[in-house]
């Protein structure tokens, strides 16, 4: 599966299908940052069983799920939100989509419940490559760039199926590839 799309921010990364890699199999990863320095983004469909009242005592009313982020500093909370016009804050990352954000405005409306879960992802931690790192694995056909189509795909509450989702919407040459089993060896 080869991509033709380089990796930036607001991109998604998709893993191949058969990686056995428990941080990122089956995985769809938004790109936060991609720079000579390196990538940071977070896997959007891997939930944990927190609630962010769970993990910040300020935002104790609040009931919106936690995310694994990746691998990396799953001692940090990060959040993607595309509710710029309430929190007036974020690093755009294109349709509609935010990155980070005021903190302090995040507290005061998430204690008066303002906003939607639908509208906001927290992160536990985040997916990061070194420098040249992230095109090595792109060139050995371990992640394919995408395109987000929409954004309401990365908000889908059925985490087991948006990684399918989201390698369908890449058209009729990805689409197979959603049909693989998750072990090659049990075909």
């Amino acid at each position: 599966m080869l991509s033709k799309l380089s990796p930036q921010a607001g991109r998604i990364l998709i893993s191949e299908p058969f990686m056995m890699d428990p941080n990122f199999k089956r995985s769809v990863v938004l790109l936060a940052e991609h720079t000579e320095e390196g990538t940071l983004g977070y896997v959007v469909n891997q939930v944990s069983d927190l609630e962010i009242g769970d993990v910040v005592e300020d935002f104790a009313a609040a009931s919106h799920r936690v995310f694994i982020g990746g691998p990396v500093g799953q001692d940090t909370l990060h959040f993607v939100h595309r509710c710029y016009d309430l929190l007036q804050s974020g690093h755009d990352l294109g349709n509609g989509l935010y990155w980070g954000g005021n903190f302090e405005t995040l507290t005061i409306l998430l204690q008066n419940n303002a906003i939607a879960e639908e509208d906001i992802r927290f992160f536990l931690g985040y997916s990061g490559w070194g420098t040249g790192q992230l095109d090595d694995e792109i060139d050995q056909n371990t992640w394919i760039v995408g395109n987000v189509s929409h954004p309401d795909i990365l908000f889908n509450e059925d985490m087991e199926r948006l990684w399918k989702e989201v390698v369908i919407d890449m058209g009729p040459k990805y689409a197979h590839v959603s049909n693989f089993p998750t072990d090659p060896s049990l075909n």
